[in-house]
């Protein structure tokens, strides 16, 4: 069940990141970018993890701080948009 869930987990941060540049091309907003950013790198390091890459700890972690300052800056983006 816990395998089917992260499956499903990742299927949906995929769509995230589509929907991500969808906002980016069609409405032209600027954080849609940031949303693909974010969720492309989610489905990456799950995939990673749950498929046990070979890919170093260090890249994993590097790339989820991108994301997560890519999350950041689109949510910023948001707040203070008028």
């Amino acid at each position: 069940m816990a395998v089917t869930l992260q499956y499903v987990s990742i299927v949906i941060e995929a769509i995230v990141a589509i929907l991500g540049l969808a906002i980016l091309f069609k409405k032209k907003e600027s954080y849609g970018l940031c949303f693909f950013i974010t969720f492309a790198i989610y489905v990456v390091y799950d995939l990673a993890r749950t498929l046990t890459w070979s890919i170093s700890t260090n890249i994993l972690y590097g790339s989820f701080f991108i994301a997560s300052i890519s999350a950041l800056w689109a949510v910023w983006v948001l707040y203070n948009k008028k």
